[in-house]
């Protein structure tokens, strides 16, 4: 880990200033950020900590939704009484994510911020090439050992899987992200890797999350995450799906379906010829599972990670079905 200046914000204002110097980063909770210093990846010429800013902490949610600031933890988050009863996939997310004590330290903003678990980006002493590291230089991964990389969303340049489980159920419900000035869909700020691996956000220079808004649904309320991993605990997902529903008034026929895939893509994958292809329609287990067969429609294997292509529809079905039961 080189050496560092490190500035304390005193406001979102001076935050942003800060962070629009050339080769500064932002410190939050640190877990990413940290864990990125010491294995090589990150080295930042300036630490902007904005871990002390005022009234970026606070959930507030109402008849129309959410609004979670971008410092909230997320323990807290995950916790929260009307984000459990009203966006239950999202608290079922942040609650599988990472471990106890990192929930405990990391923050919503920094979450959507990860960067990929890629283990050829995370080791730059053996693997050079690696074009989220150094545009042009080529992916390791590719012909590499591939069980934990994507196969949906990927490019020549970059195969990386998104690791994380927050993001994959705020694309499901369409939220967006507040950039102090501007917004954008959650959807919209992640980016596919195309010819720009290294540019996994759609987030500029001077610019800070501060705060992530979910509009309110029916399917928010009646919603689930879940999550296939290899170990119970601190693992990321090998496919994972956030789901809600809407029933019309018979209770069966399927008014609106949100889906979207964690574990499998580049990025939150929203899996909207699945909800195309069910709603409408009685829910019944054989058009379940025909329709979740569309969510890796156009997915590319690259040896090892063929097992998601037959996993992440069994995970969307699933999901679908779960929520189905208590209707």
């Amino acid at each position: 880990m080189r050496d560092f200046s490190y500035v304390r914000a005193n406001s979102v204002d001076a935050a942003r200033r800060a962070a629009a110097l050339p080769g500064a980063m932002l410190l939050a909770g640190g877990t990413t950020l940290v864990d990125l210093a010491k294995c090589g990846v990150a080295e930042p010429e300036t630490l902007v900590d904005i871990a002390h800013l005022k009234g970026l902490d606070s959930i507030e949610v109402n008849e129309h939704g959410a609004t979670i600031g971008a410092l909230c933890r997320m323990s807290h988050v995950a916790d929260h009484a009307d984000i459990k009863s009203r966006f239950p996939a999202v608290s079922e997310a942040l609650w599988q994510a990472a471990s106890a004590q990192i929930r405990n330290m990391a923050t919503i903003g920094g979450n959507l911020m990860q960067r990929t678990r890629c283990p050829y980006f995370r080791d730059p002493g053996n693997f050079s090439a690696c074009n989220k590291r150094e545009p042009g230089s080529g992916c390791s991964a590719i012909g590499g050992v591939t069980r934990g990389h994507a196969v949906l969303g990927a490019s020549d340049a970059c195969i990386a899987m998104y690791p994380g489980d927050l993001a994959v159920a705020l694309v499901a419900f369409d939220a967006k992200v507040h950039l102090d000035e501007r917004q954008l869909s959650v959807d919209n700020f992640f980016l596919l890797p195309g010819t720009t691996p290294n540019k996994e956000h759609a987030i500029e220079p001077g610019e800070m999350i501060t705060a992530i808004e979910i509009p309110g649904s029916v399917a928010a309320r009646r919603s689930t995450y879940l999550k296939i991993r290899d170990r119970q605990s601190f693992e990321f997902a090998a496919a994972s799906a956030a789901v809600g529903i809407e029933f019309e008034a018979d209770g069966r026929t399927i008014r609106d379906l949100r889906v979207a895939l964690g574990g499998v893509a580049t990025k939150p994958w929203r899996a909207r010829t699945v909800e195309d292809a069910l709603k409408g329609k009685v829910l019944e287990p054989g058009a379940v599972h025909a329709a979740s067969l569309l969510a890796v429609k156009g997915a590319v294997d690259y040896g090892a990670n063929h097992y998601k292509i037959e996993l992440a529809p069994r995970v969307v079905a699933r999901a679908i079905l779960k929520l189905g039961e208590t209707a």
